[in-house]
């Protein structure tokens, strides 16, 4: 949200955080479907013409759905986009040895959406995902998040982040693609 606001300070925002719910990592398809679509009708209701799907998540279960079957009939001058295509561009910018992993919930790992978004830009990469799922709410509680890397948050989150991420290390990958849009630059 802070990028945004340095970026482009002219527009207004809302942010919507589901911490109520979340992780949608370990829901099934049709609620994680459900909890997206309540998340983007109610943000329309406000005045928003185009929501960013921060969760990966619902990015890669429930988006195409909610643009091809809900948008059209319900708000067809909005728009709805997720992250899971710039953090695919950004894993293909940032690798040095054709490497790319990929920490998230069980629901974006088993989805292969970062796979395939990576075949599509670069079909050499190899591409290693696992699910982390203690890592989402490390993060959602404000545990594990800016300046992770440089020895901020509670020692505790530290060594569970640490066992989740260091496979990464072990398979030797350049950079990580997070599924979680906050550790981004922090864990790579």
């Amino acid at each position: 949200m802070r990028a945004f606001l340095r970026s482009l300070p002219e527009y207004d925002y809302l942010y919507l955080g589901d911490n109520a719910r979340a992780p949608y990592g370990n829901k099934s398809i049709q609620v994680i479907h459900e909890y997206t679509r309540q998340a983007v009708e109610f943000l329309f209701e406000r005045g928003c013409v185009l929501i960013i799907l921060a969760c990966n998540t619902a990015s890669a279960k429930a988006l195409r759905k909610i643009q091809q079957e809900w948008l059209p009939y319900h708000s067809p001058n909005n728009r709805v986009l997720g992250v899971t295509i710039p953090l695919a561009e950004a894993g293909t910018q940032v690798t040095r040895y054709g490497r790319v992993g990929i920490i998230g919930t069980r629901a974006t790992i088993e989805s292969k959406v970062y796979e395939q978004e990576l075949d599509k830009l670069r079909s050499d990469l190899k591409v290693y995902g696992m699910a982390c799922p203690l890592l989402v709410p490390l993060v959602e509680e404000g545990w594990v998040g800016e300046g992770f890397d440089r020895g901020r948050g509670s020692p505790t989150a530290r060594r569970i982040a640490a066992i989740s991420c260091c496979w990464v290390t072990m398979i030797s990958c350049a950079r990580m693609v997070t599924s979680t849009a906050r550790l981004k630059d922090s864990v790579s």
